[in-house]
C-alpha cells in the first residue's frame, strides 16, 4: 500500500491536557481563523493511544447546519461505542473520530489530529 503524501499545516498549542475535563469541550483557534472543537473523552479500557484513562478528539468547531462556532459547546456523548457530539443549536450529532454528522452522513465538519506535548495538547490545522 503506498504511503499517504504528507499534508502541509500547523500544530497550534491549545492548553495543558490537565486544564482539559473529560466529556466537555473548549474551541481552539487556528493561526488563519480557522476553529476546531478540542474533546477529552473517556477512553475505553483495551484503547492503546489512550492518555491515562481519556482520548482527545479535534473537529470543526462551525455547526453546518446553524453556521455558528457552538459545537465545542455541546454534548458530548457515546453512540454505540462512537464518541460524539450533539449541536446545542439543532441537536445534530457528530462523530468526534471523524466528523461526519451521525443524523445526515452527506453533511460533515473536518476533523483534525491532536497530539500532547510535554503535557500541552497540540491540534494539527491543516494549511
Amino acid at each position: 500500500m503506498p504511503t499517504p503524501a504528507p499534508v502541509a499545516g500547523t500544530w497550534v498549542r491549545a492548553c495543558p491536557l490537565d486544564d482539559l475535563v473529560v466529556g466537555r469541550g473548549v474551541a481552539v483557534l487556528g493561526p488563519a481563523g480557522e476553529q476546531a472543537a478540542l474533546f477529552r473523552m473517556p477512553a475505553a479500557e483495551t484503547d492503546r493511544e489512550a492518555v491515562g484513562r481519556s482520548r482527545l478528539y479535534a473537529i470543526g468547531n462551525i455547526d453546518p447546519f446553524g453556521r455558528a462556532a457552538v459545537l465545542s459547546r455541546g454534548l458530548a456523548g457515546d453512540h454505540g461505542g462512537e464518541p460524539t457530539v450533539a449541536s446545542p443549536l439543532g441537536k445534530q450529532v457528530f462523530s468526534l473520530r471523524t466528523g461526519v454528522c451521525l443524523d445526515d452522513e452527506t453533511v460533515s465538519v473536518p476533523s483534525y489530529g491532536v497530539r500532547v506535548v510535554d503535557r500541552i495538547v497540540e491540534v494539527f490545522v491543516p494549511a
